[in-house]
């Protein structure tokens, strides 16, 4: 994680952006431990480790490509509620189309369905199925939620953002017309 935020402090030349990513990539695990509960899984330190990992790759493209598409509207567009909206807009199709595909070609991992070719026959619960169900259920249910995070309470965020940043303009000025007044 430490090394992820270095490399978006240094694309995205903006702490609060940085931490924004990140803090997506940690809640996201919320949607990994709702899934291993609702799965009746345990929790494997390599097997599940390595869907989060594979899961925070996901998340975090998503949220550059949001929290990007946010910056270079908002060079155009003056209202931040109107860019974050136009974002939206734009970048709903690709993160939803990542998260679709991506669920639904891990589904037969998470349901244990193995499909053999050669034989023709589909059987539910095989072994070679049991090494990659862990894996496959964190990045299912941890992209799940983290789609969610994306869409909503990233855009939220940066409105936060705005928001604060608005109010310390107006602050600013009316500290310095009260010391013209005065």
């Amino acid at each position: 994680l430490g090394l992820m935020f270095v490399i978006l402090l240094a694309q995205f030349n903006s702490f609060y952006n940085s931490v924004l990513v990140l803090l997506a990539v940690v809640l996201s695990t919320t949607g990994v431990l709702i899934g291993m509960l609702v799965m009746d899984q345990t929790f494997s330190i390599i097997m599940t480790g390595t869907g989060i990992v594979a899961l925070a790759g996901i998340v975090v493209n998503n949220n550059i490509v949001l929290i990007d598409t946010y910056d270079r509207l908002k060079a155009t567009i003056t209202d931040p509620f109107e860019a974050i909206m136009r974002t939206g807009v734009q970048r709903l199709r690709p993160v939803l189309l990542t998260s679709v595909t991506t669920i639904l070609g891990l589904l037969p991992m998470v349901l244990g369905i193995n499909i053999d070719f050669l034989a023709r026959e589909v059987t539910y619960g095989a072994p070679s199925t049991q090494w990659w169900r862990q894996l496959s259920t964190s990045i299912v249910f941890g992209l799940s939620f983290a789609t969610v995070l994306t869409l909503i309470v990233t855009p939220c965020a940066l409105m936060f953002k705005a928001n604060i940043h608005k109010w310390r303009q107006q602050r600013s000025r009316l500290g310095t017309n009260e010391t013209v007044a005065t």
